[in-house]
């Protein structure tokens, strides 16, 4: 299969998700998994498998970085093998390209894990879900990590902000709102000054959080993903507008929200016409370095 034509993409989508395996293993247990669903009012299939969502982006002429969630030390559940995901991408080079996750909590194995999923898999980026892995992303655990993505030039996504996955569940399903205020990433980015970082979803109720150390740190962006665009706080829109427009990436949290559905709402936002395509393809372009800096 042909190799990925940037060129001809309508848009990259940052952020989904790899929630079940080939063998049927998901990602969540069923009672997050269903307090996500209902969170997010998901209608129809919740589990499409890796292949399916290559023909889901396929068709739709888009690309999608796609990762699994490693939290196996505060669920006990194993995620999707990064391996998995990696080849899968490997094998739909056209329109996936590959993260990982790694829980901190897997110590020197994990980081011996991020720097083979990096040299044999081609992984270009990790995820961390600081509420569901349950650790602050300034915890030193998790700096050996850090120092093999901004080693590898690799790109560190962090989810901020209120998550539906535990929503309605008694007591949240024990998961903590507090590790994923984005201000914690702040320290990240002084001790990491080459690290990529991505800052993931509208970050509710730190919004202005998050858009302070997006403009302070300058290898800080953000993803819009999580969230319809009609419930973007103003001054996020105000901001990608202006200040972080080259910052501001696309993405979608398929498949709880799907890339149809988000693109519809984002049409009505009042984004410049001069701005729109930076965020749906543009900024992650280059980022995620599938084009040249400054094209």
């Amino acid at each position: 299969m042909a190799g990925m034509n940037v060129d001809d993409l309508v848009a990259i989508d940052v952020h989904t998700h790899a929630e079940v395996s080939a063998s049927g293993q998901a990602s969540l247990a069923d009672d997050l998994h269903d307090a996500s669903s209902g969170y997010f009012k998901v209608e129809g299939k919740r589990k499409p498998t890796l292949g399916e969502t290559a023909a889901y982006f396929r068709e739709r002429n888009m690309a999608a970085v796609v990762f699994t969630v490693d939290a196996e030390h505060s669920t006990g559940t194993p995620p999707v093998p990064n391996e998995e995901v990696a080849e899968a991408a490997a094998a739909n080079p056209d329109v996936l390209i590959p993260f990982a996750s790694i829980d901190p909590f897997r110590g020197r194995a994990g980081v011996k894990q991020a720097r083979r999923l990096v040299d044999e898999y081609g992984v270009k980026g990790f995820k961390f879900h600081p509420s569901i892995q349950g650790f602050f992303p300034d915890d030193r655990i998790a700096y050996p990590l850090y120092e093999v993505i901004q080693e590898t030039g690799t790109i560190a996504l962090f989810h901020t902000g209120q998550t539906g996955i535990g929503a309605g569940v008694p007591g949240g399903g024990g998961i903590r709102l507090k590790y994923s205020n984005p201000l914690h990433v702040d320290d990240v980015a002084a001790d990491f000054p080459h690290m990529k970082i991505i800052l993931a979803h509208p970050s509710f109720p730190w919004q202005d959080e998050a858009l302070a150390v997006a403009t302070h740190k300058p290898g800080v962006h953000i993803d819009l993903s999580g969230w319809s665009p009609k419930y973007f706080p103003p001054q996020l829109v105000k901001y990608a507008n202006s200040l972080l427009q080259d910052k501001v990436l696309f993405g979608s949290d398929y498949p709880v929200i799907t890339p149809d559905r988000w693109l519809a709402d984002f049409d009505k936002l009042p984004i410049k016409e001069e701005v729109k395509p930076k965020i749906l393809k543009g900024n992650a372009a280059r980022l995620l370095g599938l084009t040249r800096p400054g094209s």
